[in-house]
């Protein structure tokens, strides 16, 4: 359907962007970050049943934020991509890069091709073996990849809790406790207000464990952990 006027591409796509990032700035904020052990991820959500962080593959979990039925498909079409990869190949050929190549094409096509872009902003995490780094990434509302380190942050206030925990991840990786005291006190930092673990949803890749290596922890045990 042709456009009742004329608009530059870059200007259509400056306002895209624009659209996109305010969609993702209204949902809570998700950290991710490396500990002794695996990768801890902490949700800033209250709901006891709406997932922003859940197990895709064996080692590899996936995060989102921003608009939650628009995160949410992407959660299942990785699934299915893993599932696909791991069935025709090897278990081990299923990777969190190769996930975040096959989001970052979604996410770059759409952002290109449609007319409203997807309000989200996606994490995708892998725990390595023992002695093999983690992987991190990053894919915004564009499709453009982001391999972090240390820690990372998605959604709400993201920029702001990454500066927050610049100050704070030193020396890293951190025991698990230290790391969910500083991942708490950023989202608390940054909504300005006291949050209960209840509140929070709060998962790990651990590579200790055997098989699959994700786990979510409940509120009384992130109260144990903390004491």
């Amino acid at each position: 359907m042709p456009l009742p006027y004329y608009v530059s591409p870059e200007q259509m796509m400056q306002d895209k962007a624009e659209y996109a990032k305010k969609g993702i700035a209204k949902g809570r904020s998700i950290i991710a970050m490396e500990y002794d052990d695996g990768v801890l991820l902490v949700a800033d959500n209250p709901s006891l049943s709406l997932f922003k962080v859940s197990e895709v593959y064996d080692s590899i979990a996936f995060s989102g934020a921003g608009k939650y039925s628009e995160f949410e498909n992407l959660r299942k079409a990785g699934i299915r991509h893993a599932d696909l990869k791991g069935f025709t190949y090897s278990r081990e050929d299923v990777t969190a890069r190769s996930l975040a190549n096959a989001y970052s094409q979604t996410l770059g096509t759409i952002f290109s091709q449609e007319l409203k872009p997807l309000e989200v902003e996606i994490l995708v995490v892998q725990v390595g073996e023992p002695g093999h780094v983690n992987e991190m990434y990053r894919i915004s509302f564009d499709g453009s990849i982001f391999d972090e380190r240390g820690f990372t942050a998605i959604g709400g206030r993201a920029e702001a809790l990454q500066v927050f925990l610049k100050e704070r991840y030193k020396n890293g990786p951190l025991p698990l406790k230290t790391a969910l005291s500083i991942c708490i006190a950023g989202l608390e930092n940054v909504t300005n207000q006291k949050l209960t673990l209840e509140g929070l949803e709060i998962a790990v890749l651990d590579r200790t464990r055997p098989g699959r290596k994700f786990r979510r922890i409940s509120p009384a045990e992130s109260r144990q952990l903390l004491a």
